[in-house]
């Protein structure tokens, strides 16, 4: 298959790739719909019935551009979190921001610290920009804050990416430590503090705003596609020093909002009522997923986030066997870590008690066919 021939030599280098295969195409390739979409730490339990009504009165102005410089939704967001307009930066989702931040600091060639085995889309981040990425592998299931910082130095890395609470072994640090990593970075190294699961974290796991918010080498990244239940919406944002804040205006998409997430997310904010019930929902599914795993003779591992990581006790082969058989037999969409030992685990979203029903169901029958089987 022919390509065009002036592409750069790090694009020509690269292979094609997507760092998660969706639901969608596992759909295509297997021939069978899923019926339970409880791997992509999605929020099955969707957004307020204000968001959608938001939505849809926004839809009649779709023809128009979204406010280059999402004014009404930085100023909420600075109310919401007790900051100034100027500490924020919006974008399409935190995938959109992580490839804007790797491309403002990252040139061909220079390391970039991250967990072995942590969020792919980061490093899919890297490779594109030429970026050469170090790893450091989690210490009990949790990401090795004293081996990343180590690395930090040892390498002299401009970025580092640390997600808290941690995707995909769903593990937390605390508040104190957090802010102790990051004042210990070299001042020549930005940190990239994921907070995607912010909001379904205990007391005491996220630092204050006040606590960073005067480094101008830190990053915190939110979203709201977990929490709030806005996935295919695409809003995150950023949360740093002016100065650093600003940076991405000379790098971003400025008609890349549009206009219908815009004012899902501003109702969204405005609707704290709901974001507490959906947030019980969570806490219940996740209770419920883990009651389900030890039914099985698993071991769910403690959750922050919106999904818990569930330790099958034996390799990824009985791992990847669990994740092929719950879809390709029952419907059943879950995922996996990709990297020895996290892979010897499988991870399943929170979701609507229909999907927690069916998987109750499944799985020990998955388990049951694997076991006459490995």
């Amino acid at each position: 298959m022919s390509a065009f021939s002036r592409f750069t030599p790090l694009v020509s280098s690269l292979p094609s790739t997507i760092p998660f295969v969706g639901p969608e195409a596992i759909e295509r390739q297997r021939g069978r719909s899923v019926k339970a979409r409880i791997g992509a730490n999605e929020n099955g339990f969707g957004p307020a019935p204000s968001v959608l009504k938001a939505m849809s009165e926004a839809a009649t102005g779709v023809w128009k551009y979204n406010d280059p410089e999402n004014f009404d939704l930085k100023q909420a967001l600075a109310r919401h979190l007790g900051t100034a307009p100027q500490n924020l930066a919006i974008g399409e989702g935190i995938d959109g921001l992580l490839g804007q931040i790797v491309r403002m600091v990252i040139e061909p060639g220079l390391p970039v610290v991250t967990s072995l085995g942590g969020y792919p889309t980061f490093n899919f981040h890297v490779a594109g920009h030429g970026g050469r990425l170090v790893t450091v592998p989690y210490v009990d299931d949790r990401e090795d804050l004293d081996g990343l910082l180590a690395a930090v130095r040892q390498e002299d890395a401009p970025l580092v990416y640390f997600a808290n609470p941690d995707n995909p072994m769903g593990s937390w640090w605390n508040a104190d430590s957090v802010v102790a990593f990051a004042k210990g970075l070299p001042e020549t190294c930005l940190l990239v503090l994921d907070e995607a699961y912010g909001e379904t974290a205990p007391a005491g796991t996220i630092p204050s705003i006040a606590s960073l918010i005067d480094m101008p080498n830190v990053v915190r990244t939110r979203t709201f596609s977990k929490a709030y239940g806005l996935a295919g919406a695409r809003v995150g944002y950023v949360i740093s020093t002016p100065g650093t804040a600003q940076a991405f205006d000379k790098i971003r998409n400025h008609f890349g909002m549009n206009r219908i997430g815009t004012a899902a997310a501003l109702a969204a904010l405005a609707d704290g009522d709901y974001l507490t019930e959906v947030l019980g929902n969570i806490a219940a599914s996740r209770d419920r997923i883990a009651g389900i795993a030890r039914k099985n003779g698993l071991q769910p591992l403690p959750s922050a986030t919106n999904f818990v990581t569930i330790d099958c006790g034996r390799d990824a082969v009985f791992a990847r066997a669990i994740v092929d058989r719950l879809m390709a037999d029952h419907g059943v969409f879950i995922r996996m870590p990709g990297v020895a030992p996290l892979n010897r685990c499988i991870r399943i979203s929170a979701g609507p008690e229909a999907d927690m029903a069916l998987l109750e169901e499944a799985l020990p029958k998955v388990i049951e066919a694997i076991g006459n089987r490995l």
